[in-house]
């Protein structure tokens, strides 16, 4: 596998940078080839002992793909759902959606079971995200916990400690309790601390032509739909003919049940999932029909139901890029929207919307490649009167970090290859 010529520099540049500090974070925007960057700083290395690689369990076939056309010995690929399995202290740990490990507070389990795994100053460590801290810079910590001693941040007892000099701690209310918001980060103070472990590039530097094209399209929701949506605003409640029910006792239940109703499904109090119509799959029978396309759906029922609907579509990625016949790829975004490639579809067809920002900005970015000539489009399938415009536009303003991120550090990523390829 011959690497491009920025990415060589970039495995240079980063394999210098994990040298000096015991890791490097590529902070690269989706689709550039950070999975191979990373396995070329894997091998510039040259340490003794296994490499892990962590990742979504479907980005694993891919990244077995690229470790064996680049011939790379000693190494184990593992999603984080298998991490307990790891016993050993691998020599280069490679931690791909490194966002993932962000949750604060309070560690999330990822971060917990690789602090575990990580000898600190003894394991190199090489992070991969294309949204290093897409709703606040204050998901940052975490993701260095990690390492132990090695951390830029490890004289901070914990993260309340760290708080108190790099966010602007405030209070709200939710439900009548006064609680703290640590989503205010101080950037830049922790831009001036982060700066020299980090390599950014972004899918123009890397050539790529074609732009994102964004529309929403607006299908009527049926009138039984509707009728539905102001019973349980109404009543809180509803009983179907088979005895089951829907709750909505709470301002957040109800938010969940009329999103769910809004494209065709809902989930009833004893956890069984309902399919109440399928007016959003048949119009994407009938408008997209001779066209290859990505379905990324958020509800299990709605899956159901487009597999009903799509009963030749394939849940492989690889399958689907390889393959004339296969013309539908289908997966919820919470599993398919990190590290895969869906770059051979036409357009990607978001059947629903999730309100996490780091959701959204991944799975819209699978539709990138290097020699994609014509626009990625990108259609959101909404109704006319549901909840998903809302959602999506919540979702909207909560990605602006990872846009600036990129906007900032465009111009000093060109620098730094700059600066490698005059150094060799």
């Amino acid at each position: 596998m011959e690497l491009r010529q920025y990415q060589k520099q970039l495995a240079e540049h980063g394999a210098r940078i994990a040298r000096e500090h015991g890791f490097v974070y590529l902070a690269m925007e989706m689709r550039v080839g950070k999975t191979a960057i990373s396995l070329a700083i894997a091998r510039q290395l040259k340490k003794d002992g296994n490499i892990l690689f962590v990742s979504k369990k479907k980005a694993l076939p891919s990244i077995q793909a690229d470790a064996d056309a680049m011939e790379v010995k000693n190494i184990t690929i593992t999603n984080y759902e298998q991490l307990s399995k790891i016993t050993e202290h691998p020599a280069i740990v490679v931690i791909d959606e490194a966002h993932s490990i962000g949750q604060y507070p309070k560690p999330n389990l990822r971060c917990r079971e690789l602090r575990r795994i990580i000898s600190s100053g003894e394991t190199t460590v090489i992070y991969l995200s294309g949204t290093p801290t897409p709703e606040t810079y204050s998901q940052i910590y975490f993701q260095f916990s990690v390492l132990g001693a090695v951390s830029p941040f490890s004289h901070y007892k914990n993260f309340y400690y760290w708080a108190r000099d790099f966010v602007d701690i405030r209070e709200k209310y939710i439900n009548g309790y006064r609680i703290k918001d640590y989503s205010g980060a101080k950037i830049d103070k922790i831009e001036k601390v982060l700066r020299q472990y980090r390599l950014t590039y972004t899918q123009q530097e890397a050539g790529f032509s074609s732009e994102i094209e964004e529309e929403i399209v607006t299908v009527k929701m049926p009138h039984t739909l509707q009728w539905l949506i102001k019973k349980i605003k109404m009543d809180g409640y509803y009983k179907f003919k088979d005895g089951t029910e829907i709750v909505a006792d709470s301002a957040v239940k109800l938010m969940g049940k009329i999103h769910q109703i809004s494209s065709g499904t809902v989930i009833t109090e004893t956890g069984e999932t309902k399919i109440l119509s399928t007016y959003k799959a048949d119009y994407i029978k009938k408008m997209y029909g001779d066209k290859k396309i990505a379905i990324y759906y958020k509800f299990i029922a709605e899956g159901e139901m487009l597999r009903q609907a799509f009963p030749d579509a394939t849940t492989s990625p690889e399958e689907f890029n390889d393959s004339e016949e296969r013309k539908v790829f289908i997966s919820q975004i919470q599993s398919g929207s990190m590290g895969i490639n869906l770059s051979t579809a036409d357009i990607l067809l978001f059947f629903n919307i999730d309100f996490s920002a780091t959701q959204y900005y991944q799975a819209r970015a699978r539709l990138g490649a290097m020699d994609r000539e014509h626009a990625q489009l990108i259609h959101w399938i909404f109704s006319d009167v549901g909840l998903e415009k809302q959602v999506y536009r919540a979702v909207q303003k909560k990605k602006s970090y990872t846009v600036s991120h990129y906007r900032r550090e465009n111009q000093r990523g060109q620098n730094r290859i700059r600066f490698a390829a005059a150094m060799y």
